[in-house]
Protein backbone atom coordinates (compact mmCIF):
# COMPACT_ATOMS: atom_id res chain seq x y z
CA UNK A 1 0.00 0.00 0.00
CA UNK A 2 1.49 3.34 -1.04
CA UNK A 3 2.22 5.88 1.66
CA UNK A 4 0.46 9.18 1.04
CA UNK A 5 2.39 12.42 1.18
CA UNK A 6 1.33 14.60 4.10
CA UNK A 7 -0.28 17.93 3.35
CA UNK A 8 1.12 20.85 5.38
CA UNK A 9 -2.35 22.41 5.55
CA UNK A 10 -3.77 19.31 7.29
CA UNK A 11 -1.08 19.07 9.99
CA UNK A 12 -1.37 20.81 13.33
CA UNK A 13 1.29 23.42 14.16
CA UNK A 14 2.73 21.30 16.96
CA UNK A 15 3.27 18.23 14.75
CA UNK A 16 6.70 18.06 13.13
CA UNK A 17 7.61 16.53 9.79
CA UNK A 18 10.56 14.28 9.18
CA UNK A 19 13.09 15.90 6.78
CA UNK A 20 12.14 13.63 3.86
CA UNK A 21 8.40 14.16 4.43
CA UNK A 22 8.91 17.91 4.61
CA UNK A 23 10.77 17.90 1.30
CA UNK A 24 8.09 15.77 -0.37
CA UNK A 25 5.33 17.97 1.03
CA UNK A 26 6.88 21.18 -0.33
CA UNK A 27 8.57 19.76 -3.44
CA UNK A 28 6.37 17.15 -5.06
CA UNK A 29 8.45 15.27 -7.68
CA UNK A 30 5.33 15.01 -9.85
CA UNK A 31 5.61 18.77 -10.42
CA UNK A 32 9.12 18.49 -11.90
CA UNK A 33 9.88 17.94 -15.57
CA UNK A 34 9.31 14.29 -16.49
CA UNK A 35 8.31 13.88 -12.80
CA UNK A 36 12.03 13.63 -11.98
CA UNK A 37 13.72 16.12 -9.61
CA UNK A 38 16.56 18.14 -11.11
CA UNK A 39 19.30 16.59 -8.87
CA UNK A 40 18.33 13.22 -10.36
CA UNK A 41 17.32 14.40 -13.84
CA UNK A 42 20.71 15.98 -14.60
CA UNK A 43 22.87 12.88 -13.96
CA UNK A 44 20.35 10.69 -15.77
CA UNK A 45 20.48 13.00 -18.78
CA UNK A 46 24.29 12.99 -18.69
CA UNK A 47 24.39 9.20 -18.53
CA UNK A 48 21.94 8.78 -21.41
CA UNK A 49 23.81 11.36 -23.48
CA UNK A 50 27.15 9.69 -22.78
CA UNK A 51 25.80 6.26 -23.68
CA UNK A 52 24.19 7.55 -26.88
CA UNK A 53 27.36 9.42 -27.82
CA UNK A 54 29.45 6.33 -27.15
CA UNK A 55 27.28 4.15 -29.41
CA UNK A 56 27.26 6.72 -32.22
CA UNK A 57 30.98 7.44 -31.85
CA UNK A 58 31.87 3.75 -31.80
CA UNK A 59 29.95 3.14 -35.00
CA UNK A 60 31.09 6.26 -36.84
CA UNK A 61 34.68 6.12 -35.61
CA UNK A 62 35.06 2.47 -36.58
CA UNK A 63 33.64 3.11 -40.04
CA UNK A 64 35.90 6.11 -40.69
CA UNK A 65 38.96 4.27 -39.34
CA UNK A 66 38.25 1.29 -41.59
CA UNK A 67 37.87 3.46 -44.69
CA UNK A 68 41.04 5.38 -43.82
CA UNK A 69 43.00 2.15 -43.38
CA UNK A 70 41.81 0.83 -46.76
CA UNK A 71 42.71 4.10 -48.46
CA UNK A 72 46.16 4.25 -46.89
CA UNK A 73 46.95 0.65 -47.86
CA UNK A 74 45.29 0.55 -51.28
CA UNK A 75 48.67 0.64 -53.03
CA UNK A 76 50.12 -2.29 -51.10
CA UNK A 77 47.53 -5.04 -51.16
CA UNK A 78 48.84 -8.41 -49.89
CA UNK A 79 49.13 -11.30 -52.34
CA UNK A 80 49.40 -14.23 -49.93
CA UNK A 81 47.02 -15.86 -47.48
CA UNK A 82 49.27 -14.90 -44.56
CA UNK A 83 49.46 -11.35 -45.84
CA UNK A 84 45.69 -11.04 -46.03
CA UNK A 85 45.38 -12.45 -42.52
CA UNK A 86 47.77 -9.82 -41.18
CA UNK A 87 46.03 -7.16 -43.27
CA UNK A 88 42.60 -7.88 -41.78
CA UNK A 89 44.06 -8.24 -38.30
CA UNK A 90 45.70 -4.84 -38.55
CA UNK A 91 42.53 -3.37 -40.05
CA UNK A 92 40.40 -4.70 -37.18
CA UNK A 93 42.83 -3.17 -34.70
CA UNK A 94 42.60 0.24 -36.36
CA UNK A 95 38.80 -0.01 -36.56
CA UNK A 96 38.52 -0.86 -32.86
CA UNK A 97 40.95 1.87 -31.82
CA UNK A 98 39.27 4.50 -33.98
CA UNK A 99 35.84 3.52 -32.69
CA UNK A 100 36.87 3.68 -29.04
CA UNK A 101 38.57 7.07 -29.43
CA UNK A 102 35.59 8.53 -31.28
CA UNK A 103 33.23 7.04 -28.68
CA UNK A 104 35.01 8.84 -25.85
CA UNK A 105 35.12 12.07 -27.85
CA UNK A 106 31.45 12.04 -28.84
CA UNK A 107 30.30 10.91 -25.38
CA UNK A 108 32.07 13.86 -23.78
CA UNK A 109 30.83 16.34 -26.37
CA UNK A 110 27.21 15.16 -26.29
CA UNK A 111 27.23 14.89 -22.50
CA UNK A 112 28.53 18.45 -22.22
CA UNK A 113 25.86 19.93 -24.46
CA UNK A 114 23.04 17.94 -22.85
CA UNK A 115 24.26 18.99 -19.40
CA UNK A 116 24.30 22.64 -20.46
CA UNK A 117 20.80 22.30 -21.93
CA UNK A 118 19.24 20.59 -18.88
CA UNK A 119 20.91 23.01 -16.46
CA UNK A 120 19.88 26.01 -18.53
CA UNK A 121 16.31 24.71 -18.72
CA UNK A 122 16.06 24.37 -14.93
CA UNK A 123 17.74 27.75 -14.44
CA UNK A 124 15.26 29.43 -16.76
CA UNK A 125 12.36 27.78 -14.94
CA UNK A 126 13.56 29.14 -11.62
CA UNK A 127 14.60 32.48 -13.09
CA UNK A 128 11.15 33.08 -14.58
CA UNK A 129 9.54 32.04 -11.29
CA UNK A 130 11.88 34.39 -9.42
CA UNK A 131 10.85 37.33 -11.60
CA UNK A 132 7.17 36.58 -10.97
CA UNK A 133 7.85 36.16 -7.24
CA UNK A 134 9.57 39.55 -7.04
CA UNK A 135 6.85 41.20 -9.12
CA UNK A 136 4.02 39.79 -6.97
CA UNK A 137 5.92 39.97 -3.67
CA UNK A 138 5.34 36.26 -2.99
CA UNK A 139 6.93 34.78 0.13
CA UNK A 140 7.00 31.22 1.42
CA UNK A 141 8.37 27.90 0.19
CA UNK A 142 5.02 26.44 -0.93
CA UNK A 143 4.06 29.54 -2.93
CA UNK A 144 7.49 29.76 -4.56
CA UNK A 145 7.33 26.09 -5.53
CA UNK A 146 3.95 26.70 -7.18
CA UNK A 147 5.48 29.52 -9.24
CA UNK A 148 8.36 27.30 -10.33
CA UNK A 149 5.88 24.59 -11.30
CA UNK A 150 3.95 27.08 -13.42
CA UNK A 151 7.14 28.13 -15.22
CA UNK A 152 8.00 24.62 -16.39
CA UNK A 153 6.73 24.80 -19.96
CA UNK A 154 7.97 24.92 -23.53
CA UNK A 155 9.17 28.53 -23.19
CA UNK A 156 12.10 27.60 -20.94
CA UNK A 157 12.91 24.58 -23.10
CA UNK A 158 12.93 26.69 -26.27
CA UNK A 159 15.09 29.38 -24.69
CA UNK A 160 17.49 26.76 -23.33
CA UNK A 161 17.86 25.29 -26.81
CA UNK A 162 18.47 28.74 -28.27
CA UNK A 163 21.11 29.55 -25.64
CA UNK A 164 22.91 26.22 -26.10
CA UNK A 165 22.94 26.68 -29.87
CA UNK A 166 24.04 30.30 -29.51
CA UNK A 167 27.00 29.25 -27.35
CA UNK A 168 28.14 26.83 -30.04
CA UNK A 169 27.65 29.47 -32.75
CA UNK A 170 29.56 32.04 -30.71
CA UNK A 171 32.47 29.64 -30.32
CA UNK A 172 32.55 29.01 -34.05
CA UNK A 173 32.31 32.73 -34.78
CA UNK A 174 35.10 33.46 -32.29
CA UNK A 175 37.41 30.96 -33.98
CA UNK A 176 36.69 32.35 -37.45
CA UNK A 177 37.04 35.92 -36.25
CA UNK A 178 40.28 35.15 -34.43
CA UNK A 179 41.85 33.54 -37.48
CA UNK A 180 40.72 36.26 -39.86
CA UNK A 181 41.82 38.99 -37.45
CA UNK A 182 45.28 37.49 -37.01
CA UNK A 183 45.64 37.28 -40.80
CA UNK A 184 44.68 40.94 -41.12
CA UNK A 185 47.17 41.94 -38.41
CA UNK A 186 49.97 40.02 -40.12
CA UNK A 187 49.26 41.83 -43.39
CA UNK A 188 49.16 45.16 -41.53
CA UNK A 189 52.53 44.53 -39.85
CA UNK A 190 54.10 43.49 -43.15
CA UNK A 191 52.82 46.70 -44.77
CA UNK A 192 54.29 48.82 -41.97
CA UNK A 193 51.13 49.73 -40.09
CA UNK A 194 51.48 49.57 -36.33
CA UNK A 195 49.18 47.19 -34.43
CA UNK A 196 48.43 47.97 -30.79
CA UNK A 197 49.24 44.65 -29.09
CA UNK A 198 52.32 44.14 -31.31
CA UNK A 199 53.67 47.51 -30.23
CA UNK A 200 52.84 46.66 -26.62
CA UNK A 201 54.89 43.44 -26.84
CA UNK A 202 57.77 45.25 -28.53
CA UNK A 203 57.75 48.01 -25.94
CA UNK A 204 57.85 45.64 -22.96
CA UNK A 205 60.17 43.00 -24.43
CA UNK A 206 62.53 45.05 -26.57
CA UNK A 207 61.89 48.64 -25.41
CA UNK A 208 62.04 49.93 -28.97
CA UNK A 209 58.69 51.51 -29.80
CA UNK A 210 58.23 53.71 -26.77
CA UNK A 211 61.17 55.95 -27.58
CA UNK A 212 59.96 56.40 -31.18
CA UNK A 213 56.52 57.41 -29.99
CA UNK A 214 58.00 59.86 -27.51
CA UNK A 215 60.39 61.25 -30.17
CA UNK A 216 57.61 61.73 -32.70
CA UNK A 217 55.52 63.53 -30.11
CA UNK A 218 58.36 66.03 -29.53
Amino acid sequence: MAKSTPDPAMVSPGEAFAPRETYLALHNPAHDRLSIPFPLRLPLALILAAVSGSVLGLSQGGLVAGLRFRAENAHRQPNTQTGWYLYHKSKNYHVALGGVLEAFKMAGKLGLWVGVFVTMEEGLDRGRAGLVRVWRGVRGGKEEDVLVEGSRDFVSTTLAGLVATAVRTVRMGAKVGFGFGIAEDVVSVLRGRRVGYVEFVKRHLFGGSGSRVAGSAD
